[in-house]
């Protein structure tokens, strides 16, 4: 698969890896080629750097995992969407983009012909390297009302050694999985359990 990254911090250096390892071909989207947090990922022979248009020109999939008060200039700089998959792995706890209530609802109005998923926003860059506590997967969320995007999501997610990608529902959803990641900081950091800890659904 072809994947378009904008977002080269630790969450999207992290799946960056993650995918490439896996064998899918990924395309940073970033403003300077030659000078972006997270150059290092270049060293993998299926990470590439290109401008935002150009990765998400070459790309099926484009992850977004920035600062979501950006998101409405981010979607105005990839160009044209249609058909696209998104993933939006922003949080808007802290701050949000100006008119909206979080990322997913920039993307669910400004880019019409993509399908938005909100997906890889629960848990820290440190699950997405290595999600697997002994011998079994933790568990990755999804929400959105594109079932292509929804199984997409869920493959990557698999891809990346997560157990399950638990499908919360549609885009009415997308803002109770940042409530969910809020969760997880909280009892991650604010509560002081660390960050080397994830959430695992289990069933009788």
């Amino acid at each position: 698969m072809k994947i378009a990254i904008i977002g080269t911090g630790n969450v999207g250096g992290a799946l960056a890896e993650s995918w490439a390892k896996a064998g899918h071909r990924i395309h940073l989207g970033v403003r300077d080629a030659n000078n972006f947090k997270g150059s290092h990922l270049l060293a993998h022979e299926n990470i590439t750097a290109h401008s935002i248009p150009e990765a998400v020109a070459a790309s099926e999939v484009v992850l977004i995992a920035a600062v979501p008060q950006f998101t409405q200039s981010i979607v105005e700089s990839m160009g044209n969407l249609n058909g696209k998959i998104i993933i939006d792995a922003m949080n808007s706890l802290r701050s949000r983009p100006e008119g909206y209530a979080n990322s997913f609802e920039v993307l669910r109005a400004l880019a019409p012909g993509a399908e938005v998923v909100k997906c890889f926003n629960t848990t820290g860059f440190e699950n997405m390297k290595n999600p697997v506590y002994g011998s079994e997967g933790v568990d990755m969320f999804v929400a959105g009302d594109s079932k292509r995007g929804k199984a997409v999501a869920t493959q990557l997610a698999k891809d990346c050694g997560f157990g399950e990608c638990w499908d919360f529902g549609g885009d009415d959803k997308a803002g109770l999985l940042e409530q969910l990641a809020f969760c997880w900081i909280n009892l991650a950091i604010m509560q002081g359990h660390g960050r080397g800890m994830a959430f695992k659904i289990v069933k009788r």
